[in-house]
């Protein structure tokens, strides 16, 4: 079989690559060797927001007095909230399939690997290899659970953000080797549920990529929860003794051994570069990345790359916009690169965090003189009359001209906020413009408003 563009992984790069190419009239074949829609789709952003969303709705019931409602006789059933969680992932993927058809991609079912310039060897279920042709190459074969040189995981008692999605039953107890965004969000889920949670994090503190009053903030609400946070702290090994995990954690005091019944590493991601054929191909690949030029090119004529599996943060929407300009590139669009100095960042965890930019510390290392804002959604009325008001929005921007350095929030649906801030510093707005656009009142997103007039010197409502 010929093609213009073979796409490897169906992820949402892969797949997204795959439409755009089929859009500008390419013949496309997507290869996946297990589920459309990749890790992200089946196993991480999608299936993990199903199961939050049941923990949130737990918790409004265990609030419900405070709202003015009485409810009776509540109580987690585990396996129907992974049953659903698992729902929505499948019926997700079947409209991966849709998208599929409807744009007359090839799907090809099988492991790829590079056999030369223009070939693909597929090898399906049966053991049987095959040779696709084509013109173009993209490989977007995503990523998988970071596994820790000292810590094996066996999916059963050791286990990764896959098998903490499906667990058999509801552990009573858990601790997460992490405090990323994936760590953050199990927390909260078993947490929320009954379980009792202790996260132990190497660097100084949770969330450690995101603006220090963020990680602050989030910290003193897990707190609250209940949950334990080891902070300058590592994982130095799990031993199993029946059916309990004993794990011996380093800190900045001294060992301690903890127990558990599950441990969940999600101390990042390992990219899926084996069994490619990348050195045959003379690909480079460096600290587990491969090399690409502004448009995705390795250094492989005709082969492509993005995704996890290149420089830049591991999220879903910067592949699905990588595999756009990669293929608009092909096609001879001329698209402009990726500015990755605006890539918005989501945790979905309750309260939710959502940031785009530099922190403050970035914008003072940068040399910027800084002015900031930050409005507490305490002062908001939507966030009390919805009773969800931890949390804030800061801005911070440059004294000189007023752009728009960085934003960073804590709160209720503050990722569907975060765009404002992601737009306007696209079009390079100021913070002057941001003031004179009027927000719409009661809403959890004026008080972006609020925290750059507060940058301003002009805030009413602090």
């Amino acid at each position: 079989m010929k093609f213009d563009i073979a796409v490897i992984g169906s992820g949402p790069g892969g797949y997204v690559a795959a439409i755009r190419a089929a859009q500008l009239g390419k013949k496309v074949a997507i290869i996946e060797k297990a589920d459309l829609g990749g890790v992200c789709l089946n196993w991480g952003c999608i299936p993990t927001k199903a199961l939050l969303k049941s923990a949130q709705v737990f918790d409004y019931i265990n609030h419900a007095a405070d709202y003015g409602i009485t409810v009776k006789d509540h109580k987690v059933d585990f396996d129907g909230m992974i049953k659903r969680s698992r729902g929505v992932a499948d019926g997700m993927s079947k409209g991966i399939a849709f998208l599929m058809k409807k744009n007359k991609i090839e799907v090809i079912k099988g492991s790829a690997k590079l056999a030369g310039k223009g070939k693909i060897s597929v090898t399906g279920e049966d053991g049987k290899a095959e040779i696709i042709e084509a013109d173009h190459t993209i490989l977007a074969t995503g990523s998988r659970s970071r596994e820790l040189p000292n810590i094996k995981m066996d999916g059963k008692f050791v286990v990764g953000y896959r098998e903490a999605m499906v667990l058999p039953k509801q552990p009573k107890e858990l601790i997460i080797i992490g405090s990323g965004a994936i760590g953050m969000e199990f927390a909260y889920f078993y947490s929320s549920i009954g379980t009792k949670v202790t996260i132990v994090e190497f660097m100084s503190r949770v969330l450690p990529i995101e603006d220090e009053e963020v990680s602050k903030a989030m910290a003193m609400v897990y707190k609250k929860r209940g949950i334990e946070i080891l902070t300058e702290s590592s994982v130095e090994a799990v031993e199993i003794k029946k059916d309990r995990c004993k794990v011996t954690v380093k800190t900045k005091n001294g060992e301690v051994t903890l127990e558990s019944d599950i441990v969940l590493s999600a101390a990042g991601v390992q990219t899926n570069l084996e069994n490619l054929g990348l050195e045959e191909m003379g690909i480079k690949a460096d600290k587990g990345k491969v090399v690409i030029d502004d448009f995705y090119r390795t250094s492989a004529p005709g082969v492509y790359a993005i995704g996890d599996i290149v420089p830049g943060p591991a999220l879903a929407h910067v592949a699905s916009a990588e595999g756009i300009i990669c293929v608009e590139a092909i096609c001879g669009h001329h698209p402009a690169p990726l500015n990755y100095g605006n890539i918005p960042g989501c945790t979905y965890t309750h309260p939710e965090v959502a940031s785009v930019g530099y922190t403050e510390a970035q914008a003072k290392e940068k040399g910027y003189d800084i002015m900031v804002g930050k409005f507490p959604f305490s002062a908001s009325g939507k966030a009390a009359a919805g009773g969800h008001k931890d949390g804030f929005v800061k801005v911070i921007f440059d004294k000189k001209y007023g752009e728009w350095l960085g934003c960073h929030m804590v709160g209720e649906g503050v990722t569907d906020i975060i765009i404002e801030a992601v737009v306007a510093r696209n079009l390079e707005t100021t913070g002057l413009e941001i003031l004179k656009s009027i927000h719409p009142h009661p809403t959890m997103s004026e008080a972006v408003m609020e925290a750059v007039a507060l940058a301003y010197g002009e805030c009413i409502h602090l």
